[in-house]
């Protein structure tokens, strides 16, 4: 069965306490709040909503983190003493393993999907598993388009009939669809 979809207003829901771990604080007492949103089956994958007040502050990412100000302002250094301001609006990707100091001068509120990465060998069989299974699905489950029509193999459009003058003649076009 599949799972339902997920909807928030992550500028307007409420968030719980998430504590900056204390040897993380550089400089004031930032007050960190987040609230869990949304994950994928696999559990590798979810999505939060996060708030922090003023302060500076390391972050360590222990998982691939992308995104998105909804609010306020930062200015994040990275490992090579690089500082960028991000507002509302701007995105981000931090990697997993990265470094950063978070200056935050009043309060900032993100959207975060959060990643947990795997070995490319293993995420290589995990797609071919993917595709293979939704080629296999298209065909064997009679799975259905958008549009309701039957789904074809993956990259093949809807065939078209030929024209009446290439009917007469039997010559079907290839890149239409046809066999």
């Amino acid at each position: 069965m599949a799972r339902p979809v997920a909807f928030a207003a992550p500028a307007d829901i409420a968030l719980d306490p998430d504590p900056i771990p204390s040897d993380w604080v550089i400089e004031g007492t930032p007050q960190a709040c987040s609230k869990y949103l949304a994950g994928s089956a696999d559990g590798a994958t979810s999505v939060m909503a996060w708030s922090c007040t003023a302060g500076r502050f390391l972050w360590r990412y222990q998982v691939d983190e992308v995104l998105h100000i909804i609010s306020g302002e930062v200015f994040v250094t990275d490992e090579n003493d690089t500082v960028r301001r991000l507002g509302p609006g701007d995105m981000a990707f931090f990697p997993a393993g990265a470094r950063s100091v978070w200056h935050v001068p009043r309060a900032v509120r993100k959207l975060a999907m959060c990643r947990h990465s795997m070995p490319r060998p293993l995420g290589f069989m995990v797609r071919a598993w993917n595709h293979l299974i939704h080629r296999l699905g298209g065909v064997f489950a009679g799975r259905r388009t958008l549009a309701g029509r039957p789904a074809l193999l993956a990259g093949a459009r809807k065939p078209h009939p030929p024209s009446p003058a290439a009917a007469a003649r039997g010559v079907i076009d290839k890149r239409a669809g046809h066999p």
